[in-house]
């Protein structure tokens, strides 16, 4: 069976942490933020709200607008590095939380292409024929591990949760492709060093901040720009696409000037491309689907028309689809 988007909800939280509240507290200010990264502000949780809350917010919110229970939905895909806790699932809390009965589900990690690979993860479900709801999220509560006496990553981030429904369509709707790659060889470029088996929860990993985002910026904007651009190319090469025939590119929202430079090496006009950092910064697993959301807002992506994504993350992961938006 073929697989398409039948819907989508979004949450972000009340809070904001504008350019200005992080002048107050590392040394940066609003012209350089905004000159480096397109932020102008980003959403943030109050203390004791987890991902999983976001989440669920989010699949509540997705149910309420498709008139469905959380019965009818068979499986749930958390993409997610910020999980509430190493176990149980965030997959599990979100089920506790929304009341569903029937459903299984599970996390998954893959940094900023979470959502992108879950979507493509979620949707082999329904082309084996073995389910007909499945629920994809993207939720990161990135603000829960972020030193905000770095100004190099502390103005990056936010929080935030989109939600999709994939169900069943006939041929020549949804889902047309995707590709993913992994490349391990990046990770020392972009990670959180402690936590893990590797370096257990210690007084030595606190003091050094090792529980907190690391990232070397030059080596990890230069994969992005490469990676985004080669992988949305050789997608839509492969499935024998002309670039002018997409309507819609939404990159991942982690730094303007790396969407500017994959929508010019792939020839896009402005009018084509999402961009909506400057309000959200990068959520992560969350930037696509809040993406997709306001390219409706804005009546850019509309039934029927091409829509292309692509992301890039730590791991180093890189992933793109291309798809008919399905209403």
């Amino acid at each position: 069976m073929k697989v398409k988007i039948t819907g989508l909800a979004t949450y972000v939280p009340p809070k904001l942490l504008r350019n200005s509240d992080l002048e107050k507290i590392v040394e940066t200010n609003n012209e350089w933020i905004l000159d480096r990264t397109g932020i102008e502000e980003r959403h943030m949780v109050e203390k004791g709200v987890a991902t999983s809350d976001l989440a669920s917010e989010a699949i509540k919110k997705l149910l309420r607008e498709k008139e469905l229970t959380p019965d009818d939905i068979e499986l749930v895909i958390i993409a997610t590095v910020t999980p509430d806790m190493f176990f149980p699932s965030t997959a599990c809390l979100v089920q506790h939380k929304i009341g569903a009965k029937k459903m299984w589900g599970f996390d998954l990690s893959a940094a900023c292409c979470g959502f992108v690979y879950a979507l493509s993860t979620g949707a082999q479900f329904i082309h084996s024929g073995t389910h007909r709801r499945v629920i994809v999220v993207g939720a990161d509560v990135m603000t829960s591990i972020i030193n905000y006496s770095d100004r190099t990553t502390c103005v990056l981030f936010g929080d935030g949760a989109g939600a999709v429904l994939l169900e069943p369509c006939e041929e020549g709707e949804g889902i047309i492709d995707f590709m993913n790659e992994i490349d391990g060889s990046g990770g020392e470029f972009l990670n959180m060093p402690a936590g893990g088996s590797l370096n257990p929860a210690s007084h030595e990993t606190v003091e050094k901040k090792l529980h907190y985002v690391h990232q070397q910026g030059p080596q990890v904007f230069k994969y992005a720009v490469k990676k985004m651009g080669e992988y949305s190319q050789r997608i839509l090469e492969k499935n024998q696409i002309p670039f002018d025939q997409v309507d819609v590119f939404i990159a991942h929202q982690a730094n303007l000037r790396i969407i500017n430079a994959a929508a010019d090496r792939l020839g896009l006009s402005d009018d084509k491309v999402i961009r909506n950092i400057r309000k959200y910064g990068n959520t992560t697993a969350a930037t696509i689907p809040l993406a997709m959301q306001d390219a409706i807002a804005e009546n850019k992506l509309k039934k029927d028309g091409l829509l292309l994504l692509a992301a890039v993350g730590a791991g180093y992961t890189v992933g793109s689809m291309v798809l008919k938006w399905a209403y």
